[in-house]
């Protein structure tokens, strides 16, 4: 059996981004998917997308801390490479820093994943100060916030004229010094994205913020085409599972209503 590649660490993500290797990550919420990706991705971010892609909600706001306990524990039941990360839900950090710190602090008790996102600037930097001092290590979220997609307007582009695009920097740059150790970039013009990236020590990962980001994400199931209800201009699907799934279930069907399933070979004789 080949070696089973070493855990991806935080300090792992900042050599790779020293060395401009690119840093793939996607979303994920269960142990199997997390098995079939382990190996091959530096990140998995248990996202609170989960609640539109599995609870099929409108928005990311309702996801609640025990939602995200559970998909991130079985996230890591099957990871061992790569790098678990727990969305924090809505108001779960934003009340407080204590508040902040009492609930990502069981998030990573109670799942053992080795890091979380939180979204939000520099209102958010002495939130995330906080949770760094006490070991808990934080990825930032900047541009397209979907806890504030109402504030914002709806799903759209960021960045787009000069006083948001210094705003998006100078929020870059104070999770940077409050100690995120990477941030996600999400809707972002590319030459945004590109200068935000270039100013910090510490990686970017883009979604929908173009190709000079040090790394990407993606949701799995839009990536996978299982999610055949959404399409976005960023997202590339490299399978189209919605279709694979559907023609087996129709063959499953057809054989069990014609009595072809189970058949000798799967059953049992004594």
């Amino acid at each position: 059996m080949p070696d089973t590649p070493k855990p991806v660490t935080t300090l792992d993500l900042l050599r790779m981004k020293e060395r401009r290797e690119r840093i793939v990550m996607l979303t994920c919420y269960d142990a199997l998917f997390a098995r079939l990706l382990d190996a091959t991705v530096d990140i998995l971010l248990v996202g609170d997308s989960v609640n539109q892609v599995l609870a099929a909600q409108d928005t990311t706001l309702s996801a609640t801390l025990e939602q995200m306990i559970y998909h991130t524990r079985m996230v890591r039941r099957g990871a061992s490479h790569a790098l678990v990360v727990c969305d924090l839900p809505f108001l779960t950090y934003q009340v407080s820093p204590t508040e902040a710190l009492k609930n990502a602090g069981r998030v990573m008790q109670e799942t053992g994943c080795q890091g979380v996102k939180l979204e939000g600037g520099r209102t958010m930097a002495p939130t995330v100060r906080a949770l760094v001092e006490i070991g808990i290590p934080v990825m930032g979220h900047l541009g397209l916030t979907p806890q504030s997609v109402n504030a914002l307007g709806g799903y759209r582009v960021q960045g787009r004229d000069d006083v948001a695009i210094q705003r998006l920097k100078d929020d870059a740059a104070a999770l940077e010094e409050a100690g995120a150790f990477a941030i996600v970039l999400e809707l972002l013009p590319t030459p945004v994205a590109a200068a935000i990236s270039e100013s910090l020590s510490v990686p970017t990962i883009g979604i929908g913020a173009g190709p000079a980001c040090d790394g990407q994400v993606l949701v799995l199931h839009d990536m996978l085409g299982l999610n055949d209800r959404f399409s976005a201009k960023f997202v590339k699907k490299y399978a189209s599972l919605a279709d694979d799934v559907r023609k087996a279930a129709e063959a499953y069907a057809a054989e069990v209503r014609s009595g072809r399933y189970p058949d000798p070979d799967h059953s049992f004789a004594k």
